[in-house]
């Protein structure tokens, strides 16, 4: 079990219930009729899903859990199981597994009108920023006290922001930092030749200047030419400095 798995217990206090925003909630315990929105969690991690839907269901909440696919071509059967929950929040975990980057479902839960919470491991201020930029309400961490995200939860509830203007625009102007970061080295990337983006590719899978002769029926001394030019496009010193470019902004090799 991980630190953020051990920081889910029951909550200390009470919640109290505001006017709901969306559709789905649940009586609570008390019997008073007072309801909360339905959350459906969206998290392949076992353990931790399992202790956060116990203590949200403890506190009040009718919680789902969804199946999280193992491929990810697989958004639409997700996304089903969001329409058949009708949640009023998702919690949604950005790392699931082999289906990918969560991030890709925060648009079509939002315009469902879903109140999408990111709860993550990921420690990157510049993807939180993304992911608000996508519309989520919040980004919290896992190892975040439970009452935190039962706080969030309960502003949600009441029609409160749930997120400080200041924080807001912080880790938005993080995020776009990051993005035009990006731009600019895929500018650079996009400046190669075929043969360049070739040789660059070979690096990128941990092969020496020799076995890219090799593979390219060319001398080493044409292969260290090519390598030379992509340094300078690049604007890097090193062919482990261009590779790490490479893999920061996703780019794909066009060799196996």
């Amino acid at each position: 079990m991980t630190a953020h798995e051990t920081d889910i217990r029951p909550p200390t206090d009470t919640i109290v219930r505001g006017s709901a925003a969306c559709t789905n909630g649940a009586a609570t315990p008390s019997g008073r009729g007072l309801r909360r929105q339905r959350v459906l969690l969206i998290d392949d991690h076992p353990l931790f899903a399992e202790s956060l839907e116990l203590a949200l269901s403890r506190a009040g909440y009718d919680v789902r859990r969804a199946e999280v696919p193992t491929s990810p071509g697989r958004s639409a059967n997700l996304l089903a199981q969001v329409s058949r929950s009708q949640p009023g929040i998702v919690l949604l975990d950005l790392d699931l597994g082999q289906f990918g980057d969560g991030a890709r479902l925060i648009p079509p839960l939002v315009q469902s009108g879903c109140s999408v919470i990111v709860v993550t491991a990921d420690p990157d201020r510049a993807r939180w920023g993304q992911c608000l930029a996508q519309g989520a309400r919040k980004t919290i961490s896992k190892t975040a006290q439970l009452n935190e995200i039962l706080a969030v939860l309960r502003r949600i509830d009441a029609g409160l922001q749930v997120l400080a203007p200041g924080e807001r625009d912080e880790l938005l102007r993080v995020w776009h930092e990051r993005r035009a970061q990006h731009q600019h080295i895929r500018a650079r990337l996009d400046r190669l030749t075929v043969r360049e983006a070739e040789v660059l590719g070979n690096l990128t899978h941990g092969r020496t200047v020799r076995e890219i002769a090799a593979r390219s029926f060319v001398s080493e001394a044409t292969v260290r030419t090519q390598v030379k030019s992509i340094l300078a496009k690049l604007g890097v010193s090193s062919q482990l400095a261009a590779v790490g470019l490479a893999h920061q902004v996703g780019w794909q090799s066009p060799v196996d």
